[in-house]
């Protein structure tokens, strides 16, 4: 006996639901295999080392011996040392001594360079070449700049007769000129992004402003500052979650000195996890970093969000 037939499908008639699941996931097998494999690439070298830490904190760990629970006991030992509170206050005033210079610095680049109408091109790609090169060949060359003896910088002094300083030796001159260090490598990043900001203000604004007399620092205040409000302020945001997780500069230049005035939170870990072995104290201090930055994360994820 015959198998009763299938009657055909209706011509222009809708696939049964089941059929379309199976053809949309046939279609997009390949998209759906890369979509895995980021996903499983971005657990692997970023949440599972989140999550590790996170529970590290928790632990007496060296990897030498068994790992032991201690609770709180790390977050404890953090705030009984006072190298502690001494990295979180320099590392705030590194923040605040690069946003008087960091922040201000690519701002007035960027409307210097917005006014030039021959060489443009040619001086962004300068203002850019530093944040081309490995950061540690640029702490490098400023640490030759800084050199007490044949030191750019003291030369420089010499020239008009001034006494030679101590730039990385002094208490009172290192933090500032890790700050400038900083300022030099990053800012080019930053005054493109305003050069962007500034090219989408509409030109009938100054030109209004102008015919009603407005001078240059006028035209500032009241139509470039406004226009780019909401630029300003999510750059000053990742400007401070930046700048509070700097290392290299103060590990290559002053190693935290002299005399802990340079030590920073990121150089603090360092010592816990590779100099004194104890990787529980290194993780709870990376969470309380990591509460820290997440705050600013949000309100910026708040801010754009606001914004769109």
């Amino acid at each position: 006996m015959a198998a009763p037939s299938v009657p055909p499908r209706p011509l222009g008639a809708p696939l049964p639901r089941r059929d379309r699941l199976r053809r949309r996931i046939a279609d997009n097998l390949v998209a759906y295999a890369f979509l895995v494999l980021g996903i499983l690439a971005f657990a692997l070298f970023s949440w599972y080392p989140i999550v590790r830490g996170f529970l590290l904190s928790f632990q007496q760990v060296n990897f030498a011996a068994p790992a032991e629970w201690v609770g709180l006991d790390n977050f404890q030992r953090l705030l009984d040392d006072p190298l502690f509170l001494t990295a979180w206050r320099n590392t705030l005033w590194f923040t605040l001594l690069a946003l008087v210079f960091g922040f201000a610095a690519p701002f007035v680049t960027a409307v210097v360079l917005n006014e030039l109408r021959h060489g443009r091109a040619y001086l962004r790609m300068t203002v850019y070449l530093p944040v081309m090169l490995p950061p540690i060949v640029t702490v490098l060359l400023w640490r030759w700049f800084y050199d007490p003896g044949p030191g750019l910088f003291n030369n420089v002094l010499k020239i008009f007769h001034l006494p030679p300083q101590q730039w990385l030796e002094s208490s009172n001159l290192s933090m500032l000129s890790l700050v400038i260090v900083s300022t030099w490598a990053n800012m080019g990043t930053t005054t493109l992004i305003y050069l962007a900001a500034l090219g989408g203000i509409p030109g009938e604004l100054y030109e209004a402003a102008q015919l009603d007399g407005a001078s240059i620092r006028q035209r500032l205040w009241h139509v470039t500052i406004p226009q780019m409000r909401f630029i300003l302020l999510i750059t000053l945001l990742l400007q401070v979650i930046g700048t509070m997780q700097v290392f290299v500069e103060p590990f290559v230049l002053t190693g935290g000195g002299p005399s802990d005035a340079t030590i920073t939170v990121l150089l603090l870990l360092y010592r816990y996890a590779f100099v004194y072995s104890d990787f529980g104290l290194a993780s709870a201090m990376s969470t309380v970093l990591f509460v820290v930055l997440g705050a600013f994360a949000g309100l910026y994820l708040r801010l754009t969000r606001t914004k769109g």
